[in-house]
This record gives C-alpha cells, sequence and structure tokens, in this order.
C-alpha cells in the first residue's frame, strides 16, 4: 500500500517536518512493515510559462519543430527560447517548463543546448516528463487541468509533484491497512496523534423510496455466507466526463500507483484508497432496469471491462439488470455499462461482498485487481453508505453534477459475537504482564467495545477487524499496540553436554562424505504426482497409498512424496536444459508412507495457551504418516571427461553402488549388495542394498524410456536409501582394524558358476570358506566366452591373505584358497577353472 503523505495529514496530525522515514518508523511499531519511499524524482526550477509565440521550422529529417518564445516571468530571466517538438499548443497557452539546472524523473538533468540551429534554453514538459502520467502526445497544457497559474509560479508545488508516499508491507489479515483511512488510524496508535476518521466527516447516504432498485438473489451462497450483505447506491446526474481531473488528484493517485484514466474514474479509485470500500460507476443511461445479485449460471457467457469474454462459473457473483450480468461482482464491471466520455447520469455503487467467493473468482479468472485485493481480505461493511456519498460529493464538486437526495441500500449485515476475555489471558499467551488498564486501553483504541464481566472482559470487535475473531487475536493486538519493546528478547540457553544426536551427527556425516566425494546437495519440493509416487515409490508398480493435500500449491502435484528420485530427476532435467550435462546429485529428506486405510489429520489441535498433555501430543502423532528420512543419488553423464589421450568414462551402475558404499562407510553400517529388482530400474542392472539382512533401499540404472521421457541419457544410475533405517541398524560403536605389519599373500582364484548366479553370492561363499586369514577379496573379472561353457561364466577374484601373528607360507594361503573355493562349490556349484 503507498500512502502519499499530503493525504495523510488530512486525517491524522504530522508534525510539521515529519519525513517518510519517521512515517515508516512509527508504522513499524506497530507491526506495518515499511517497504519504499516513492517521490515524482524532480528538482526546480520547474516553472509555470506562457508561450507568447512560436516559428514551425520544417527539418531535413521529415519532422517539424518550433522555436518558440516562452514567459517565464522575471524572477526566472524572462522570455527564453526554447525548441519543442510538440503541436498541440497554442499562443497564450500556460504550460510547465524546465529551466536549466532541473532535474526530470529518469535522472534526466536539463540544460541550455544547441539543437536544429538553436540554443534551447529549458524545455516544455509533458505529462508523462513531469512523472504525472503515460500521455507523452504533447506538452502539459495546465488549461486542460483547469489550472490559471501565474507566469513564473513554482510548477513543483502547484501540481502537488512536491508530495511523497511510504509503502508498506500490508499481511492477508490486516486489510484495512489497504487505506488511507486505515493507516492514518496505525499511526494514530503509534504516536498518539489526533485520528479524524473520515467515515466521520462525510454524512451517509440516506435510503428512499424511489432509490435505484436492487435486489440481492443469492440461491446458493457458500459456507452460508450470502455473496452481499450491504449494497448502497447513489445517483449523480448531468455530469461532465470531459472535465480534467484536478492535478491534486492526479499527483495522489499517481504516488499510490494508480494511472489517472477520467475524472469519473479518478474519483472511484481515490474514494476506494480514501476509505478502503471499492467503488464502482455505471453509466446510468446504458442500464435496463434494476440490478439484482445473483451467483451466475454455469458456462454463462460475460465480457468485462478489458474487453475479453469469460465463462462464468456457478460460484461466481455477477451483479445483473434486465439484460443479464453486467459485473462480475468485487473484480472487474461490464464492458456495456462502464463509464465513458459520453455519460452523463451515474450509478454509484459500494457492496460487501463475500470474501471467499471474490477470491476464488478472482483466482478463477487470473483477474487480480485492487477491489478484490481488498474484497478478498475482509473490508468494512458498514461504510458503503458514506463511501457512495463521498463519491456523490465529488462527482458534484469536480464533474459538475447534481446528486439525488437519496439512494438505495441494503444492509443486512449483524453486529459482531462478543468475544469473552479472561483476566490475565492476554499475559498468559504473551509472556509479559499487562494491566486490565492497558488491555481496556489497547482494545478500546482500536474500537472495540468492552464491557466489564465476571472474570473478564466482553469485546465486541470493531466491524473493519473481521481478522479478530478470538481471544488469542485480541491478546496480539494489546502486544502490538502496548509494544513489542515489552516483550523481552530471550535466546533460549542449550542444555550443556548435549550437543548434536546420533542421527543428526551421522547424517551430516553422510552429507559430508558425498559432498567430499564430488556430489552436490539438492533440495526440492516434497511435492509428486501420483504416476511418481506409483512409479517409484512401488517396487512393483502397483497403486500405493499417498498423503493427499488439502490445498496443493500445484494443482499437478497434490501428494506428498513416497520417494526422492522424481525432485532428482526434476532437478537433473532442469540443469541439463540449462547446459550442465555432467551431474552428480544427491538430496537427504524425508518421504511420507501412509498405511492403507488410515486416515490422517483428524486430531483436534490444541490451545494455543497451554502445554498440550501426553494424550494430546500422541493423538497428534498418530495424525501424521510415517516419515522416514531417505537419501537419494543421482548421476547422469560422464564421471571423467573426454580429453585429450582419454575416453569419456560415464555414469553407470557401479558408480551407484559406489556411492551406496559410501553412505554405508559414513554410517558405519555393513552394506550387503545382493541382485535385485525393481519396475522402474533397468532388469539386470538392479541392486538390493540390505543392511543387517534387512532392505533398506536399492540402486541401479533407469529404464531408458522412463530416462528419455524426462529428456535425460539412456543411462541414469539411481540410489534410494532408507537413511533412518540404516542408522538405527549400524554398530554404535564403530572400531577401526589394525593395519596389518607382517607380509601378506596374494593369490588369485577363478571359478566358473552358472550365468544366473550372482557374484556377490559366490563372493561370500568364498570369504567366508577362507576364514580368518583372508584380509581382502576383490572381483576382478567376468569372462563369457570361448573356453567357458556356454550358460556359464568365469569370475576371477583377487585374494590378500595375513596372518596377524607370523608371516604366511603359500601352503597357508592356497589351503585358505581351496576352503572358500570348496564352500563356494557347495553352495553356488562353482568349479575352479582349470
Amino acid at each position: 500500500m503507498r500512502v502519499p503523505l499530503s493525504w495523510l495529514a488530512e486525517y491524522v496530525e504530522l508534525v510539521p517536518g515529519t519525513t517518510p522515514e519517521d512515517v515508516h518508523a512509527a508504522l513499524v511499531k506497530v507491526g506495518l512493515e515499511e517497504e519504499d519511499v516513492h517521490t515524482f524524482e524532480l528538482e526546480g526550477p520547474i516553472v509555470v510559462g506562457e508561450v507568447l509565440e512560436f516559428v514551425e521550422e520544417p527539418q531535413s529529417n521529415g519532422k517539424t519543430i518550433r522555436w518558440c518564445q516562452v514567459d517565464v516571468g522575471e524572477a526566472n530571466g524572462g522570455v527564453r527560447g526554447i525548441v519543442c517538438g510538440a503541436r498541440n499548443f497554442f499562443p497564450g497557452d500556460r504550460v510547465v517548463v524546465t529551466l536549466p539546472g532541473a532535474v526530470l524523473p529518469g535522472p534526466f538533468p536539463i540544460a541550455a543546448r544547441k539543437t536544429y540551429g538553436h540554443v534551447s534554453d529549458g524545455m516544455i514538459a509533458s505529462a508523462r516528463e513531469l512523472g504525472l502520467g503515460d500521455d507523452h502526445d504533447g506538452i502539459l497544457r495546465l488549461s486542460t487541468l483547469g489550472i490559471d497559474a501565474p507566469v513564473g509560479s513554482d510548477a513543483i508545488a502547484l501540481l502537488g509533484l512536491d508530495d511523497a508516499a511510504i509503502e508498506i508491507n500490508v499481511t492477508p489479515d490486516r486489510g484495512y491497512a489497504f487505506s488511507i483511512r486505515g493507516v492514518a488510524r496505525e499511526y494514530a496508535h503509534a504516536t498518539g496523534a489526533v485520528f479524524r476518521d473520515p467515515v466521520e466527516l462525510t454524512p451517509a447516504t440516506d435510503a428512499s423510496a424511489d432509490g435505484f432498485p436492487v435486489v440481492i438473489d443469492d440461491r446458493a451462497p457458500i459456507r452460508g455466507k450470502v455473496a452481499s450483505s450491504a449494497f448502497a447506491t447513489r445517483i449523480v446526474r448531468g455530469v461532465d466526463a470531459s472535465r480534467p481531473t484536478p492535478a491534486w488528484m492526479i499527483a495522489r493517485l499517481k504516488l499510490a500507483g494508480i494511472r489517472s484514466l477520467s475524472v469519473l474514474v479518478d474519483i472511484t479509485n481515490y474514494v476506494m484508497l480514501e476509505l478502503g470500500q471499492p467503488i464502482h460507476g455505471y453509466d446510468l443511461d446504458t442500464l435496463r432496469g434494476g440490478i439484482v445479485v445473483r451467483r451466475a449460471e454455469p458456462g454463462e457467457p460475460f465480457t468485462t471491462l478489458d474487453g475479453k469474454q469469460r465463462t462464468l462459473h456457478a460460484e461466481d457473483i455477477v451483479v445483473t439488470d434486465d439484460r443479464g450480468p453486467i459485473g462480475l461482482a468485487g473484480v472487474m464491471g461490464g464492458a456495456e455499462t462502464e463509464m465513458s466520455d459520453t455519460t452523463q447520469n451515474v450509478l454509484i455503487e459500494a457492496a460487501h461482498w463475500d470474501p471467499v467467493s471474490i477470491a476464488r473468482t478472482a483466482r478463477r479468472h487470473k483477474l487480480p485487481s485492487e477491489a478484490a485485493k481488498r474484497y478478498e481480505r475482509g473490508i468494512d461493511p458498514t461504510i458503503g453508505a458514506v463511501a457512495v456519498a463521498r463519491v456523490a460529493q465529488l462527482m458534484v464538486d469536480l464533474a459538475g453534477g447534481t446528486a439525488d437526495a437519496g439512494g438505495s441500500l441494503i444492509q443486512t449485515t449483524t453486529d459482531r459475537e462478543a468475544i469473552d476475555l479472561p483476566d490475565g489471558f492476554v499475559s498468559r499467551v504473551i509472556g509479559v504482564e499487562y494491566t486490565n488498564d492497558e488491555v481496556h486501553d489497547a482494545l478500546a483504541e482500536i474500537g472495540g467495545v468492552l464491557t466489564r464481566v465476571e472474570g473478564g472482559y466482553s469485546v465486541v470487535p470493531p466491524a473493519w477487524r473481521p481478522d479478530l475473531t478470538g481471544r488469542e487475536e485480541l491478546a496480539e493486538e494489546v502486544a502490538r499496540l502496548v509494544g513489542y519493546h515489552r516483550i523481552p528478547s530471550v535466546l533460549p540457553v542449550a542444555p550443556p553436554g548435549r550437543g548434536l544426536t546420533r542421527s543428526q551427527r551421522l547424517r551430516r556425516q553422510t552429507a559430508d562424505a558425498l559432498a567430499a566425494a564430488g556430489s552436490v546437495e539438492v533440495l526440492s519440493f516434497p511435492f509428486a504426482t501420483d504416476d511418481e509416487n506409483r512409479t517409484f515409490g512401488s517396487v512393483d508398480g502397483e497403486p500405493v497409498a499417498s498423503v493427499r493435500l488439502a490445498n496443493a500449491l500445484d494443482q499437478s502435484t497434490p501428494f506428498l512424496r513416497r520417494s526422492l528420485l522424481p525432485g532428482l530427476i526434476a532437478a537433473a532435467k532442469r540443469n541439463r536444459s540449462r547446459g550442465l550435462l555432467d551431474l552428480d546429485l544427491f538430496e537427504i529428506g524425508l518421504v511420507f508412507l501412509p498405511e492403507p486405510g488410515h486416515v490422517y489429520g483428524t486430531a483436534e489441535l490444541p490451545a494455543g495457551d497451554a502445554k498440550p498433555g501426553d494424550e494430546t501430543l500422541a493423538a497428534l502423532d498418530a495424525g501424521i504418516p510415517p516419515q522416514p528420512r531417505h537419501l537419494g543419488v543421482l548421476l547422469v553423464g560422464d564421471r571423467v571427461a573426454k580429453q585429450p589421450g582419454v575416453a569419456a568414462e560415464p555414469y553407470g551402475v557401479a558408480d551407484a553402488l559406489d556411492a551406496a558404499r559410501r553412505v554405508a562407510l559414513a554410517t558405519g553400517a555393513e552394506l550387503e549388495i545382493v541382485q535385485g529388482s525393481h519396475h522402474a530400474l533397468h532388469p539386470g542392472r538392479t541392486a538390493e542394498l540390505r543392511v543387517g539382512g534387512r532392505p533398506v533401499g536399492f540402486a541401479g540404472e533407469l529404464l531408458p524410456a522412463l530416462a528419455e521421457a524426462d529428456d535425460l541419457p539412456r543411462v541414469v544410475a539411481v540410489v534410494e536409501l532408507d537413511l533412518d533405517a540404516i542408522i538405527a541398524a549400524a554398530d554404535p560403536a564403530v572400531e577401526a582394524s589394525s593395519i596389518g605389519t607382517l607380509p601378506a599373500a596374494t593369490q588369485d582364484l577363478s571359478l566358473v558358476v552358472g550365468a544366473e548366479v550372482p557374484a556377490a553370492e559366490v563372493a561370500a561363499a568364498v570369504r567366508e570358506g577362507a576364514g580368518e586369514l583372508l584380509e581382502h577379496l576383490e572381483l576382478v573379472d567376468d569372462y563369457r566366452g570361448q573356453g567357458v561353457t556356454e550358460g556359464s561364466k568365469s569370475l576371477t577374484f583377487a585374494l590378500r591373505f595375513r596372518a596377524a601373528d607370523r608371516t604366511l607360507t603359500a601352503a597357508e594361503a592356497s589351503a585358505a584358497k581351496l576352503a572358500g573355493a570348496s564352500l563356494a562349490g557347495e553352495r553356488t556349484g562353482a568349479v575352479i577353472r582349470d
């Protein structure tokens, strides 16, 4: 919200010399965050001049310029010669002249300069050059604004260009601050300055028997809220729509971020900003019959002011006459009844619309507007009659109309319900001691009506504060108005000697290990589609239970994720589209695994003024689906880039397994890798990962079809691990093995087994059979070809033997090797290759 200071000063006392920064500082005290300061960015001398004469001079470039003689007053040098390219002015016109030394918005400094064969001693300015509007077709003639000022007078002050506006951030619960009235009241709260309510300065329009006919016919209210609880109208006849908008109003609207359009439209916008009540004006002569407010028919067509035809929804509220819809209530008017340059009679409307309906309509039709922004946050439902009277008053004063004596008024707004506020409640919630007098004075200051009852107060909130619905909100108001400085800023003292938990330490250790190996950590949104959850959150691809969000940020991903892989794939796709082709990404985050048939989120939320008990906490925990912390890795592109003399080495399943081993090493877990399957991964290139005999994840390569569907190469290696399960199963006491100092004996062992036998099973059998003398075993070759029976494969293992107390003989090492081969033969049918 932008607030011109001159406008603010009309309704709250500003001490002479008050700067925008002073106003910002005061409003921050009551919780309105400062955003910016806006000015016209002008520096004088900028004065009123009179065009005495000019000579039109055609130029070789086809353009015709005017060499003007302009009187700017004796104090400013008298008559000056100025070159001007505009052609919309005549001798005798009063114009705005920027003299050498002046600065226009940009910044654009003005100096005497030679152009088109003359020295132009200044510039005649247009409205856009002064920052007053977008009109750049010609220079600004003061007569078009109804101004007849002396030659040489200061044009900056004359046009209101010496004003400044503060900008504040208005949170969704404080819609009343989208008005000069609301901000003036807040400034009075912060400083104690006298507040003059503009609503009390204008007599409200009275309902009359001959007022314009209006009917509210809402047969399908949302949540029991009727479309409109207040609707006021007033007619002004005989207006002159061609009259200029006064310069002071244009300047204020411009500073407030509103473009000047015409005197009638500007008046409606001005009152909206002043009171916070959106206004709509109809060309009375284009209306057919009376007004009926109703819900739209499904699929009903309507053309809005922007010329677009829209298909309406059954929840939309429409203002209609005998021909059909003439306005999309609270959002945008219709093209057929808008005010124009030929309008002579105006019907002014000020209504209170259901906020939920307006918010849905604005989003549904993608029509954000200043009116909708106010309606959806909640406005004062009691000031409609005052607002139409204020518009009528300005139209009479500025557009020459005559207002009808009375109007129509429908007011079905009910009184606000009283809120019980027990003594001491505010102090308990805020944590600061407040006296009963402080509580009373703070709530009375915002317009609340307080009645003393046994044990506390009965508080009726003011009409302009729809956000005050309970005692907690009242407590916040007391804290805000008495002063946030009363609330101490105290950091809790951490219990000594605790530090990170084991789980936290191992999670950080794991992330550090992956990052140290060259992986890059990413953080993705925890949302997914149903198809993504079925593809990656289920081993067999069957439908799985997923948590659906009640109010998803993106309707295309309405579920909480069951796997980290969709987010990693999206991150890889995005990075590759930007030229980053070789990626090693990982993410540590929560996944959400609801139990089938279980309903979550049904527990009642506890009150905020007391610590919840064990039963309440247990009920809340039961309402949350299991959320284990997973770790995902994705590798795509080349592990080793192509370079002179070195071929590129692409990532593959082996790199995925290395990442899994790195995680196991960082957590102290014993990782077991066995042949696995996953419907989203390549058959034969998928491993099931186990810790303590329990599956904790999988690794492999994505199916090429899945990879290509996301614009990725055919080979994409992935890993997903249940990090919580790995940490829980890992031995908390990790002991470093001793380094052998005695000589080692190395031997190779080649075994022939069936091609379907996993190498890991053979290696496990050899390791167990060889006993404690075997220090290290590594698969170095998998051969299938000449010399090996079809349907078999030859696995070659490099073995290293060492004893802790002696130097092994070759015979001892050979015996241990043969023992391992023997056990492998018993378990897998392996035979030693000749």
